[in-house]
């Protein structure tokens, strides 16, 4: 057992100064108080809290990022995007992803991210053809999240055709494209084979309405069920308006609608982006208890719209963030990009708060993560008993931090500091950061430069 002596501990029910967290050997909270132990293993300096759930990530696009920003046309959007990604996918190979994956784990749990959700597509090799171990790119994905000590819920994606109403999908996509047998068999290989641990949890995700039919997503979601009954769903939806579009002429139904007649959703469900939704159909995800993952920063980049936030407060809805395309990996920018945009379109400050919870910072992060455990089926977002032990540190001594009290340390942190802030990160118990370095960066950063120098 370790005991971790915290100078400050913020959770969402208060503060407590100072907090002993004592942790199990499998990484699991035991206890949580204020009365000192006869013994410390570690003291941390600082505010601490819970680390910051990512509910949505496709790693390999961190490779990517900032190579996407020339106009080609006054019609750029999120699908001339997508082609520029489509031909960056054919020049990866197993080896890069897995570089590419841990170094932006480093990234990630260097700025206060703690665990992820990986959206995983990318099944084949670059001609489409099944690898002689089917499971070879997941297996790269959980090697990257072992390398760099983050936790991991990987989802295998289906992604069966190009559009609501196409049989199947395009050459293009030929290194994801899949049906129910195939990520069915890949998340029972992973499910099975892979050691029981608390780092790790697999889930499934039919890609989106577009690429998978209603019974396509049902047999995923029927047959993950029976494998296991409490497995975590995340889908693409209502992300952009041509996609409302083309579901209302394929069917009459826009895609959450669609979604909610059609499919047993319930609080293992994640549903990525929702930024065009209206009324009735945010009504029916709280009702469902699904939790919805925003990620503001690259829903920005693509131009896709303003996420829902203030009508998912309004209906005390589950919400957390995403790093997504990882054209940013920072949760403290996340948060502050979802109050930004909605000062913009308001016109006003301060608005993703209340009378009763003042502070922008406290109403976000705790939302961010509450949304963490149903998201990615892991015991994560708090620190208390039962438990993950995952848990960020600020630096008490970064100039936006110096002399804040409390709840004004979080607003600093969220509004000005950032990820500079983040000085030391443990995650099941163990120290993965210190001192704002990543323990294995030099390493991890190496090999990700070389991996650049192949693909790029």
């Amino acid at each position: 057992m370790k005991v971790f002596e915290l100078s400050q501990l913020w959770r969402p029910e208060g503060w407590l100064a100072p907090a002993f967290v004592s942790v199990g050997a499998d990484g699991v909270v035991l206890g949580v108080t204020s009365q000192a132990p006869a013994e410390v293993s570690e003291r941390f300096a600082g505010v601490a809290l819970a680390g910051i759930p990512n509910l949505h990530s496709h790693a390999f696009q961190r490779a990517m990022a900032g190579l996407t920003e020339r106009g080609s046309s006054s019609e750029d959007s999120f699908w001339s995007w997508r082609e520029v990604m489509y031909r960056f996918v054919d020049r990866l190979e197993p080896e890069h992803i897995e570089a590419i994956a841990a170094w932006l784990y480093v990234e990630m749990l260097e700025a206060g991210y703690t665990s992820v959700a990986e959206f995983h597509y990318l099944h084949h090799d670059p001609r489409g053809a099944v690898y002689a171990d089917p499971a070879q790119m997941s297996r790269r994905i959980l090697a990257a999240a072992e390398h760099a000590g983050i936790g991991l819920t990987l989802l295998p994606v289906l992604y069966a055709r190009s559009g609501f109403d196409a049989p199947a999908t395009l050459p293009s996509q030929r290194r994801f494209a899949s049906d129910v047998d195939f990520v069915l068999g890949l998340f029972e290989s992973l499910h099975s084979s892979q050691p029981k641990s608390g780092q790790v949890r697999f889930g499934v995700a039919p890609h989106s309405l577009r690429a998978v039919s209603l019974p396509q997503f049902a047999a995923l979601v029927d047959g993950a069920r029976a494998i296991a009954p409490d497995v975590p769903v995340h889908v693409h939806i209502a992300e952009q308006l041509r996609e409302v579009e083309d579901s209302l002429a394929s069917s009459g139904q826009r895609p959450v609608e669609r979604l909610l007649a059609h499919v047993d959703v319930d609080a293992h469900f994640c549903l990525v982006h929702a930024t065009h939704v209206t009324a009735p159909e945010l009504d029916g995800i709280v009702t469902r208890g699904a939790t919805v993952a925003l990620c503001p920063t690259t829903e920005a980049n693509l131009g896709d719209g303003p996420a829902p936030v203030l009508e998912l407060l309004a209906r005390s809805g589950a919400f957390g963030i995403g790093s997504d395309s990882h054209v940013c990996v920072c949760p403290a920018q996340e948060l502050r990009s979802l109050e930004y945009v909605q000062r913009l379109l308001l016109r006003r400050r301060n608005v993703s708060c209340s009378a009763e919870e003042p502070s922008v910072a406290r109403t976000l992060i705790s939302r961010a993560l509450a949304a963490g455990a149903p998201a990615l089926g892991r015991p994560v977002g708090a620190l208390t008993p039962g438990s993950r032990a995952d848990f960020i540190v600020l630096d008490p001594n970064h100039p936006a931090l110096m002399e804040r009290a409390r709840d004004d340390v979080l607003d600093a942190w969220v509004f000005v500091a950032g990820s500079a802030a983040v000085r030391d990160v443990v995650v099941g118990g163990h120290a993965v950061v210190r001192g704002g370095r990543h323990v294995r960066r030099d390493e991890l950063l190496s090999r990700y430069r070389a991996a650049l120098r192949q693909v790029l």
